[in-house]
């Protein structure tokens, strides 16, 4: 029906066009980068529970634990999402064929950090976050650099170098 309707507008109207849903030079791959860290130090708090003597304090820190960790790595999905699909295309595929790969990766070990609480998995989706970071930037024309966080859990992690 709402097709019907704007048919009928077609040769009345200017065709418009966009690349990407918000305007451009807002990407940034920062909150991805900022959720997978903060996957991994929901891992290593759920990791330091003592649960030797379980009680309904340690059961509802472990239930918030979990769901926040499991928040986290579904906003890095999100994130990484938002720039892949909007940002990478066209010639940024051509100069980098392996972008689909690289989301597709983080994606994967995302909802594996998710499922489990093995850290190792935790930190393989921060360098692969790091990776799609280096990526971008490079994309930008803008150099990175490698730090390590100067909060918990401390990993390394790709910024600009401004």
């Amino acid at each position: 029906m709402i097709h019907d309707l704007i048919s009928k507008f077609d040769d009345k109207l200017d065709t418009a066009s966009a690349h990407c849903d918000i305007p451009c030079g807002i990407y940034d791959p920062q909150p991805a980068l900022y959720h997978a860290l903060s996957t991994v130090r929901q891992m290593d708090i759920l990791l330091g529970i003592d649960t030797s003597n379980m009680n309904v304090h340690t059961a509802m820190q472990i239930a918030r634990n979990t769901a926040e960790k499991e928040k986290q790595a579904e906003k890095v999905k999100h994130e990484i999402r938002i720039i892949w699909g909007d940002f990478i295309k066209g010639d940024k595929l051509e100069k980098y064929p392996s972008a689909h790969d690289l989301a597709h990766k983080i994606m994967i070990k995302a909802s594996a950090c998710k499922q489990d609480l093995h850290r190792e998995d935790g930190e393989a989706l921060v360098e692969l976050v790091n990776e799609f970071a280096e990526m971008f930037w490079d994309m930008k024309g803008v150099k990175t650099k490698r730090v390590t966080a100067p909060y918990a859990p401390a990993l390394e992690v790709v910024y600009p170098d401004l």
